[in-house]
């Protein structure tokens, strides 16, 4: 019984995906995950006699669990759109293009990706500020969206794993008992040599590709230079943004204060241009006028779609921003999938399912292998690495007691099979903001995230040398 609602979401993305192809995302997936809750609060009520009481208020509390993830994706929806206009990105963009050679790009944006993700902790800040860049200097080189994205997202993600500073890190480790940087430690056994396998992927890409897009870079420079103000002064807002996260100030907060910084650079640094967007660019006379255009030019830039002219057809489709109001699609989805989330947990259908998988548990390695299987299952079905991390980590925190294994497996196995692997489901959160702020969907760059598929087989591997997993 309680495989029925997950056959039924199942079967209706499939249709989903044959009727509506890359549109799938824009509502239909949507409909689909609220047809399978609804299947689910069926199941629950009629086989367990579960009151709409209890399962409205189980959903409830997951949709609302979700709500600090609604507000940091709206933020960076913001912060893309006055990031760009204020020249920030444009910026770094253009910089990026003079000091990163072609042949080492791909290896080069991984490698700077893992180190701003591992000085700030968050790899959607880090897609969201520099991997756009690199997005658009890749382009430049003629990289295919899938290579660039991928080189990008396994950085990020390499980097969050493994920083005292990271959510995901601090919650694998406190939920299953395990000291922080004991974790950290641990988990080098198989996020270092699988990321230099990744970079080794990227490295061998790079020399051997024959891009054909060298010729854009002068072309892209120049429409940079014609439409936005380049300076290495703007530059100061990132480093501002980095301090603050340094200093442990909330994401929330950073994110806040990044836009704002951007917008007042911007109003400054890009006056023309924001009063271009407001559609008041020829209005002339008094300065209430140029102050009206300026504050309805930026609050279009925080909210709305922007589209920026350079001459460069291939750079107008990079500088354009969709602001708050391009996440909305993405905000949908995931309250419709915690719906299916909590409807799954108030009946009671998720925990049958891992009892089941706990009786076919033999030794360590299948444990192991269980537990990654499980949270790449929470992923794909919850939609959410939080609660990917957290049920796997309490599920299988008895079995491995009992077996004597150190908590630090468990943190490192979780982590491995939860946090890499999220940003690969399409309509999971990690996955729908990073295909949203890069531009490129999920099965697009899926198959170049060489570091997030190969953790999980890492994790299985490395746990048959732990000689049981004993104390």
């Amino acid at each position: 019984m309680s495989f029925i609602p997950f056959l039924v979401l199942i079967a209706l993305i499939t249709c989903c995906v044959a009727v509506f192809g890359s549109a799938t995302l824009d509502g239909a997936s949507q409909v689909s995950l609220l047809v399978a809750s609804a299947v689910s609060v069926l199941v629950g009520h009629f086989s367990k006699q579960l009151t709409w009481e209890s399962l409205e208020r189980e959903i409830t509390a997951k949709v609302a669990s979700c709500t600090p993830a609604i507000i940091i994706l709206l933020l960076i929806g913001a912060i893309g759109g006055t990031w760009m206009v204020s020249g920030i990105v444009p910026t770094m963009i253009y910089y990026g293009m003079q000091m990163i050679r072609p042949e080492v790009f791909l290896v080069s944006s991984s490698l700077l990706c893992a180190l701003v993700s591992l000085m700030i902790g968050s790899s959607w800040t880090t897609v969201a500020t520099i991997g756009v860049a690199l997005m658009g200097i890749g382009k430049a080189h003629g990289f295919d969206d899938g290579w660039i994205a991928g080189s990008i997202i396994t950085g990020a993600y390499f980097g969050d794993k493994l920083s005292p500073l990271s959510d995901t890190t601090v919650l694998a480790s406190s939920v299953s008992g395990t000291p922080l940087f004991t974790h950290i430690r641990y988990m080098l056994y198989t996020t270092v040599p699988t990321f230099c396998i990744s970079l080794t992927v990227f490295l061998i890409a790079g020399l051997t590709m024959n891009v054909s897009g060298h010729g854009n870079v002068a072309e892209f420079m120049d429409g940079l230079q014609r439409t936005f103000v380049i300076s290495p002064w703007l530059l100061i807002v990132p480093v501002l943004t980095g301090v603050m996260i340094a200093r442990r100030w909330p994401s929330m907060v950073v994110l806040f204060m990044a836009i704002l910084l951007a917008a007042v650079v911007g109003l400054f640094v890009q006056p023309e241009l924001v009063h271009t967007i407001s559609g008041m660019s020829g209005v002339s006379g008094t300065s209430g006028n140029t102050l009206l255009a300026s504050y309805k030019g930026m609050m279009q830039v925080c909210y709305g779609s922007t589209s920026i002219e350079t001459g460069v057809p291939m750079l107008n489709e990079l500088v354009h921003t969709s602001g708050m109001g391009g996440m909305m699609p993405t905000v949908w989805l995931i309250i419709c999938a915690q719906t299916f989330g909590g409807a799954l947990t108030a009946t009671g259908q998720l925990q049958d399912l891992m009892r089941m998988v706990l009786r076919a548990v033999k030794g360590t390695v299948s444990l192991v292998a269980s537990t990654v299987g499980t949270a790449i299952f929470c992923n794909i079905a919850l939609s959410d690495q939080y609660l990917s991390i957290m049920l796997s980590s309490q599920m299988f925190r008895d079995a491995y007691l009992k077996r004597g294994c150190e908590s630090r497996l468990l943190s490192r196995t979780c982590e491995d099979g939860a946090t890499v692997t999220s940003v690969l489901v399409p309509w999971n959160t990690c996955g729908l903001t990073q295909s949203t702020v890069l531009g490129v969907a999920t099965l697009t760059y899926l198959p170049f995230c060489f570091f997030n598929y190969l953790s999980p087989l890492t994790s299985i591997i490395a746990s048959r040398f732990v000689k049981g997993g004993a104390k």
